[in-house]
């Protein structure tokens, strides 16, 4: 099926640039992780691991358990 196909070899240069492109995003988040300061991955070392809900959303829900019982009065 795809020996029908007849390319040009004009056309691999777009394989060529997809390669170069994501192998220098790929590079420079590897060198920026390389010269990351030790203050920065100490902090980023210590970050939690799942959701932990924080006070804003812990309020937003009491109030909206405490909805009904205000409209009720």
């Amino acid at each position: 099926m795809f020996r029908r196909l007849l390319f040009e070899n004009w056309v691999s240069i777009f394989t060529l640039v997809a390669f170069i492109t994501s192998a220098s995003i790929y590079l420079s988040f590897l060198w920026r992780a390389l010269r990351m300061k030790p203050g920065q991955l100490d902090r980023l070392s210590n970050l939690p691991w799942e959701n932990t809900p924080d006070a804003t959303s812990q309020t937003m829900t009491r109030a909206a358990s405490d909805a009904p019982e205000r409209s009720q009065r």
